[in-house]
């Protein structure tokens, strides 16, 4: 998700379409925050592990 998030981040930018931005960051942000909680160990969402 992080580097779905950052390539369509800078395809939106080079290209200047305001909508592949906004994705990107969102997409960017809420990888980020999977990550984190992955990382520590906790449950997302009440799983522990998504395949």
């Amino acid at each position: 998700m992080l580097i779905l998030g950052l390539v369509l981040l800078l395809i939106g930018w080079l290209t200047g379409i305001g909508i592949l931005t906004t994705i990107g960051i969102i997409l960017l942000v809420v990888g980020a925050v999977l990550m984190l909680l992955g990382s520590v160990n906790r449950p997302v969402f009440g799983r522990r592990y998504w395949y």
